[in-house]
């Protein structure tokens, strides 16, 4: 037990200092265990980088806007504000799309922001897409999607804190999400309150190599030492 398995909020805090690369080195060492899992790949891209990192509790939602014809049901709509109210926070919303075209759909817009933030949501992540990106860039909510659209069809939320898919990723209500300019990963967990100590020894680490590989002792017989023995 350290100083972060109690304080979440202090947890974040760190959290939200460190880019997602590192969050993602420090998952592989504390797993010792390197492949593909818990990050998401160039299909859901950081639409707002100079936002910065951002760092939540997730909140997931199936979603479709590419059906058309059907009305919304209201009940299930308001189901994502309540969501979003009793989440840890800060909160990040995951829109699963499973409409039939979700690269013509948007669920989410300057409207839906502004509700989000008010309710203490930070971003959103969806294989679907969004718009009024300029919008959201002034809310400063940070937007992980496929891409762009400047309509949004017949947007209807249809389940709210389920388990969800994105990219191959499953997602589970409340997981904790890191994301940057890079992209988006999970953070176990099991393994969260040791990520700060993890990326300390990381960067130590990669500190005195880069010293190594700028400094005058560089050598092949070094490098091969460094990289390749061990």
């Amino acid at each position: 037990m350290n100083q972060f398995t109690s304080n979440k909020s202090e947890l974040i805090q760190v959290l939200q200092k460190i880019d997602t690369p590192t969050i993602c080195n420090a998952i592989e060492a504390l797993r010792n265990k390197r492949d593909l899992e818990g990050f998401l790949g160039m299909g859901i891209r950081c639409l707002l980088p100079k936002l910065g990192t951002m760092v939540g509790y997730a909140v997931t939602a199936t979603v479709d806007s590419s059906t058309p014809d059907i009305p919304k049901d209201k009940d299930v709509w308001f189901d994502w504000p309540k969501a979003m109210e009793a989440s840890p926070k800060p909160s990040i919303l995951v829109f699963k799309d499973v409409g039939p075209q979700p690269l013509k759909s948007a669920h989410f817009g300057e409207v839906m922001g502004t509700i989000a933030v008010r309710l203490g949501a930070v971003g959103i992540i969806t294989d679907g897409g969004i718009r009024d990106i300029d919008e959201l860039f002034d809310l400063g909510f940070h937007c992980f999607a496929a891409g762009l659209v400047p309509s949004h069809g017949n947007p209807r939320i249809l389940t709210i804190n389920i388990p969800v898919i994105i990219d191959g990723v499953t997602i589970h209500p409340g997981d904790l999400l890191h994301g940057d300019v890079n992209g988006v990963t999970t953070i176990p967990a099991e393994l969260a309150s040791r990520i700060p100590d993890a990326v300390e020894k990381i960067r130590q680490s990669e500190k005195e190599f880069m010293e190594f590989v700028k400094g005058t002792e560089f050598s092949m017989e070094g490098l091969y030492e460094r990289k390749v023995s061990h």
